[in-house]
């Protein structure tokens, strides 16, 4: 049996194991990590009685292989609280409601009347889809300004801590893109969809949004992560960095950070975009170029933990995203503690503000007292907030959440030509083709299936 090397321990490099383990169980498999913890983006903590939840917070339940791998690992997902149905943007010194159906959104606040009515006008403007274009050009261009400023802007911080004037409708959200593409509008499509969804027998909700209901498990995301590292056992090594690749006829030579070097068969990178690119750079410049040109901006996660009785703001939903025409010095903040449940001790609440982002990424490098004296400031200004937390943990990602700007699906393609030239090296992550939890899953379940094919 082939000798395969994995190098990347997050969720997309230990779900990539697992999936060739369970299909081929006599594999010979390494997973190589440089941190001494398992689990990358996903990284759960408790204290305290509280449960922190350091990156990911959690996935949607609208895609079933992340569900079932966690059937298969023995675990119960867990959907979030009723209560976070309701989501809020922080607008003209306001929290307002995001409408969740078309008379909500006709009564609404949010944006004008101009605006609103801008909006519905999107059913009448004719098709005219981009082979590359920003989210904000899209936006501006189908739905107006004003719900590109309100609306699309704190969307696009609230999943990618990104810059919609800086990245790609159709790496971003395709099937937003496909929407116009195939149906000439995002209205038109959403109508005659859901015609055919109804011809077929179906009550599947259809909408332009990813859909779905957050999940995750009651003691965190990181019981997915642990669960997987406790089914690899002595097959994950921590604190093993790899530093190049080298090939030698029919072989590749993974060369460790102390010198030593291991022979593998096949070789698969699921670390992050710019790791791959510094492994690679020996092997193959120009690939390692190209993977060198996805940026990642910093962010930082900052919690709070508050006894309900010195608490004076109704945490009655998901928490609110804010909009960069706010000038405000966070991305949102999030009422986890109203979100699922066992996030925080009886008679307590916790919150979790986004700091950084493409827009500002040397503000979540500020040192600790700095970036919580900022959540406190800002917790003032927008809910009332005065009392102190009792408890603040500060979570920093100096290279965060990978941004697919303009060119990507280009980039894309140029990277799979160049990997034909190497025979099994393949790279997988978030850095590519989806950057949640679900897409890591579905690409390592797709990458297992074709690693095993091909060995």
């Amino acid at each position: 049996m082939a000798r395969i090397a994995i190098i990347g321990g997050g969720i997309s490099g230990l779900s990539l194991a697992y999936f060739i383990l369970e299909k081929a169980p006599s594999s010979e498999i390494m997973v190589f990590e440089s941190d001494k913890r398992a689990g990358g983006k996903i990284w759960t903590e408790k204290a305290d009685g509280f449960l922190f939840e350091g990156g990911v917070n959690g996935f949607l339940d609208n895609r079933p292989k992340t569900l079932e791998l966690s059937e298969k690992i023995c675990l119960k997902p867990l959907r979030s609280n009723d209560a976070s149905r309701k989501r809020f943007i922080y607008s003209e010194g306001r929290l307002h409601r995001l409408p969740e159906s078309p008379q909500a959104f006709l009564s609404s606040g949010l944006l004008s009347v101009s605006g609103r009515l801008r909006v519905m006008a999107e059913a009448i403007i004719p098709g005219n889809a981009k082979e590359e274009e920003t989210l904000a050009a899209f936006s501006v261009r189908r739905l107006g300004r004003e719900a590109y400023e309100k609306l699309i802007d704190p969307m696009a911080s609230g999943i990618y801590a990104g810059n919609p004037e800086n990245l790609s409708l159709r790496a971003c959200f395709p099937k937003v893109y496909d929407l116009e593409k195939n149906y000439g509008g995002l209205i038109r499509g959403m109508f005659k969809l859901k015609k055919q969804k109804k011809e077929q027998g179906s009550n599947e909700k259809v909408g332009a949004g990813p859909g779905g209901v957050l999940t995750s498990f009651y003691n965190g995301m990181g019981e997915i992560t642990d669960s997987l590292q406790n089914i690899l056992g002595s097959k994950l090594r921590l604190g093993h960095k790899i530093v190049s690749l080298d090939k030698k006829r029919d072989k590749y030579s993974v060369i460790l950070q102390d010198g030593s070097n291991i022979e593998a068969d096949i070789v698969t990178i699921a670390s992050p975009a710019y790791s791959a690119s510094e492994m690679l750079r020996s092997l193959d410049k120009r690939l390692s170029g190209i993977i060198a040109e996805i940026p990642y901006p910093s962010l930082s996660v900052v919690c709070f933990g508050y006894t309900k009785e010195t608490f004076n703001f109704p945490l009655d939903g998901f928490g609110f995203l804010i909009p960069s025409r706010e000038k405000r010095r966070i991305l949102g903040n999030l009422w986890d503690s109203s979100i699922f449940p066992n996030r925080a001790p009886e008679g307590h609440v916790l919150l979790r503000s986004m700091i950084g982002g493409a827009r500002a990424s040397e503000l979540a490098m500020e040192n600790d007292s700095r970036l919580s004296d900022i959540v406190k400031e800002e917790a003032e200004k927008i809910m009332g907030i005065k009392s102190e937390p009792d408890l603040i943990r500060i979570y920093r990602h100096e290279k965060a959440i990978p941004q697919y700007t303009p060119g990507h699906p280009e980039r894309l393609r140029n990277i799979d030509s160049l990997l034909m030239k190497h025979k099994n090296l393949f790279l997988t992550g978030n850095a590519y083709r989806g950057i949640g939890v679900n897409d890591c899953i579905e690409n390592s379940y797709r990458l297992a299936e074709k690693i095993i094919e091909e060995s």
